[in-house]
């Protein structure tokens, strides 16, 4: 059975690597037009058509928008995957670094789905997926301005769909565990021993791996399916099951 895809249009935020690239790629294999938001196109495949957007400037989002508009004229699907990362406690953040993070992971997830409403009214397949994280749920160590960022946006998404289902627009989130992108390469390159903090948190996800990016963008594109019609408001966790279950170390 397909997801009955073919023939939509998406928006993808963070499009250049990692799980924005895998969700834009698989989105294009499932016969959707792909227009993908990012600074750089970066990895981005020639079929699919990069917009350089900054999801932290509203006046660069109108002018993405309004080139989907003067090209496409509709839109059926936003993904909202750019974010940035952060380490350390409460006690390390600056009040510039909490800025910094919330107006990429939070505000700009808002400001990109605001500015898609006119045209997911006209979709009668409208859905927005957010890529949400483990670190919403979960008490992660040193994750402290990101993990807050991330709730906000899990509550986001509650709050999305709660005002927009009259508009038969649906808003889910995904949950990643730690991925192996290499926005997760740069973090583990921060580290002392690089290896060692791979072994770490390969060993914390019960399944003894890290999350793959097209895993993550297996679930959006399910989220994002007119099959899913059902389906608003939720959070699916591909976590490798480090939310759900508590196993025994892995000897």
């Amino acid at each position: 059975m397909t997801l009955k895809l073919e023939g939509l249009h998406a928006v993808v935020t963070g499009s250049a690597s990692g799980i924005g690239l895998a969700t834009a790629q698989m989105l294009r294999d499932h016969g959707v037009t792909v227009f993908g938001f990012d600074l750089q196109r970066g990895l981005l495949d020639e079929d699919m058509v990069w917009i350089e957007c900054d999801v932290t400037r509203g006046d660069v989002i109108d002018a993405a928008y309004q080139e989907i508009e003067k090209t496409a004229g509709k839109l059926d699907i936003v993904v909202n995957c750019a974010g940035i990362g952060a380490i350390g406690s409460i006690e390390d953040a600056s009040d510039d670094e909490w800025h910094r993070v919330y107006d990429t992971n939070v505000v700009g997830t808002a400001r990109v789905s605001a500015r898609s409403l006119p045209l997911l009214r006209a979709s009668s397949s409208a859905a927005i997926v957010n890529i949400c994280s483990i670190a919403a749920t979960v008490g992660l160590p040193e994750r402290a301005v990101y993990s807050a960022s991330k709730g906000a946006v899990l509550a986001l998404t509650k709050a999305m769909a709660a005002d927009f289902i009259k508009d038969n627009i649906r808003v889910n989130c995904v949950n990643p565990g730690t991925a192996d992108t290499p926005w997760v390469e740069r973090l583990l390159q921060q580290a002392a021993d690089p290896e060692a903090e791979r072994m770490a948190l390969n060993a914390r996800q019960p399944m003894g791996r890290l999350v793959s990016a097209e895993e993550v963008a297996s679930a959006v594109c399910f989220l994002a399916s007119p099959l899913q019609s059902s389906t608003t408001g939720a959070s699916l966790a591909v976590d490798g099951g480090m939310d759900g279950l508590r196993t025994r170390a892995r000897t």
